[in-house]
């Protein structure tokens, strides 16, 4: 009786399946690795996406520049202060007012006439230019303080802007209320002459 065992005619196959699998294997990591790969590029597409919406909500978030409003603000108070105080353009009209007054005199022209004409005509002009710069001053303050009214109510100006705004207001009234008196003679006097009328 042979007891020699024959090989199995699937022996040979059974030899190979090693080698397939150590290819599918090898093959496995590649596939993991590309992935991986698009799975980063997504996840820093999405962290990317998101810092960008996270700038533009605190550019949002930051309050406005208050710039324009603070210069204007100082604008107003410095012609206020100029107003009250006395410029060199209220001194070269006054100057040319007077000059003016003279040539228009005569020799017969009795002293009141030449108070007038002197002193009362530079009087009214000087008074009547500080009385614009003023009136500059009281518009730009109240122009200051009423935008936020008009480009969004929830804007509000800072602390000192809406002080130096006021300022500006309060100097202008007060320059106007001046003008006012000195232009049509109701704070001071005009002087007359002693005998002139006789």
């Amino acid at each position: 009786m042979d007891t020699t065992k024959t090989p199995a005619p699937n022996a040979a196959e059974a030899d190979t399946t090693p080698v397939a699998l150590d290819k599918t294997e090898t093959g496995r990591p590649a596939e993991a690795e590309a992935a991986a790969a698009v799975t980063d590029e997504a996840t820093d597409e999405v962290t990317d996406a998101d810092l960008d919406d996270e700038a533009l909500a605190e550019d949002e978030d930051r309050e406005p520049s208050h710039v324009g409003s603070a210069a204007f603000a100082i604008v107003a108070a410095g012609l206020g202060v100029v107003a009250l105080s006395g410029s060199w353009v209220a001194g070269i009209v006054s100057e040319r007012a007077s000059i003016a007054a003279r040539l228009e005199l005569t020799q017969a022209a009795d002293a009141n006439a030449q108070i007038a004409a002197q002193f009362v005509d530079p009087w009214h002009t000087t008074a009547m230019v500080n009385g614009i710069f003023s009136a500059l001053a009281l518009i730009v303050a109240t122009f200051v303080l009423a935008l936020p009214a008009f480009s969004s109510p929830e804007r509000t100006l800072p602390t000192w802007v809406r002080s130096v705004s006021w300022a500006g207001i309060g100097l202008g009234a007060l320059g106007v209320l001046l003008f006012v008196l000195m232009y049509f003679d109701l704070l001071l006097a005009i002087p007359k002459a002693a005998g002139a009328g006789a």
